[in-house]
């Protein structure tokens, strides 16, 4: 019995340690296969809940401080020369060299007024106005191009507007004036802001001098080229518009002249004015002369039945037929129509020639009717269209001095450098680790 008892109280024991020495899980109970005495049940020390296991881990020492190596060194080596060091310089040269420039502003358009009739209002035709898109882009090129430059600097030199502020104190904004043409339209890309929105077809511009007055000047000049500038073209489509009809007015002036001095010659050489109107004339007579020389042979006819052969009146009646005869012969050979049943051309001709002259200056004439209106309608049509150009801003003078923005140039230069130190960076480094 003694030794039963102390197998079970080293059982017991055995439990107690290994509930407490279990490393994650918790441990079962362990009930024992044999009947447990009252003397077990008084034990005093109780058995213990279970409850959770704190596991066991294995912690290294803490590691070392960390400290400045030599790429640490070198990022901050080139965070100095490609983001500090710009932005120092940049900052130096705008608050400290760089001049005030001060800007004057002017908008304009291309329009075309269109005049139409009191029928076109009638119908419904109401529109007025309108802006030509093909004028405008034309206009926007010609606001670069070198002629502009050229015209204004001849005007009111820009050479010396724009480098009223010497080259070494302000080499970046000021304009060496020993420049050449080329030279000045770079830097006037730089002073002149174009600004065109193609849905309206509104252009405007903004002109930067170190002079409020200067900066007026230049936009009035440009304003006046842009406008003689559109005038031309204007005159040149109302001319192409009528030059086709002027053309052909001309030619047609010509072609009547000319049939009309060919008429001319000859009614000097025939001396005849209209020979239809000689003709009628002459064959009128000519009717008249037949009908009486055929009076004259049935009174000749008649004595001749009812007289004697040497009857006088018979020689009178041969006599009047005979004279009538010699008119008629006569009147013939004025028409041309030839003598003793020949036939004889020459007045025919001349009657033809005639008709033909008239002819020609009838189709001379109607030639010149229809150009003539026909140009007058080219004319009427170009005075209805007007192009010009409409400033809607007329060129301002400014009071104060907007640029350079100093601060936005020089958040902006900020803004690169880091960015590009930033790039650089990574770039380093990522070739580093590849390597």
């Amino acid at each position: 019995m003694a030794e039963s008892s102390q197998e079970e109280a080293q059982l017991i024991s055995r439990i107690r340690h290994l509930k407490h020495s279990a490393p994650v899980e918790a441990q079962p109970r362990v009930v024992a296969p044999h009947v447990v005495s009252g003397a077990d049940l008084a034990e005093p020390a109780p058995p213990r809940p279970a409850g959770p296991v704190i596991p066991q881990f294995d912690i290294r020492p803490p590691a070392r401080r960390a400290k400045p190596r030599k790429r640490h060194r070198f990022l901050v080596f080139t965070f100095m020369l490609f983001v500090v060091s710009p932005i120092v310089l940049a900052s130096y040269y705008l608050w400290t060299q760089a001049a005030d420039q001060y800007a004057s502003r002017v908008a304009f358009s291309v329009r075309t007024e269109e005049q139409t009739s009191a029928i076109e209002l009638l119908g419904g035709i109401t529109e007025l106005s309108g802006s030509s898109s093909s004028d405008t882009d034309i206009l926007f090129a010609y606001l670069s191009s070198q002629e502009l430059v050229s015209q204004v600097d001849q005007k009111i030199g820009l050479r010396e507007v724009w480098s009223r502020v010497s080259i070494e104190q302000d080499p970046i904004f000021a304009f060496d004036p020993a420049g050449t043409i080329e030279d000045l339209q770079d830097h006037w890309e730089r002073k002149i802001s174009i600004i065109y929105d193609s849905s309206t077809e509104l252009i405007e511009l903004e002109v930067l001098a170190f002079d409020p007055q200067d900066a007026l000047r230049v936009a009035q000049a440009i304003l006046a080229e842009c406008t003689a500038m559109i005038n031309g073209l204007s005159r040149i489509a109302q001319e192409d518009s009528i030059r086709f009809t002027r053309e052909e007015l001309a030619n047609s002036v010509e072609r009547l002249k000319v049939s009309r001095r060919a008429l001319t010659q000859f009614r000097n050489r025939t001396q005849i004015v209209d020979p239809s109107i000689d003709t009628q004339n002459q064959m009128g007579l000519l009717v008249t002369l037949q009908q009486q020389l055929a009076e004259a042979l049935i009174d000749h006819d008649l004595l001749q039945d009812t007289t004697r052969e040497n009857d006088p009146r018979i020689t009178q009646a041969q006599r009047r037929i005979e004279v009538i005869e010699e008119r008629i012969s006569s009147e013939r050979g004025n028409l041309g129509l030839g003598v003793d049943g020949e036939s004889g051309d020459a007045f025919a001709n001349l009657v033809g020639e005639y008709e033909g002259l008239i002819v020609d200056r009838e189709f001379a004439e109607a030639a010149y009717v229809a150009a003539l209106a026909a140009h007058d309608s080219a004319l009427a049509e170009v005075r209805k269209q007007s192009r010009y150009l409409a400033a809607h801003v007329k060129p301002t003078q400014a009071q104060r001095a907007e640029f350079p923005k100093r601060e936005l140039t020089l958040a902006l230069i900020a803004l690169f450098s880091f960015f590009t130190w930033s790039i650089l960076s990574l770039v380093y480094y990522s070739l580093r680790d590849r390597s």
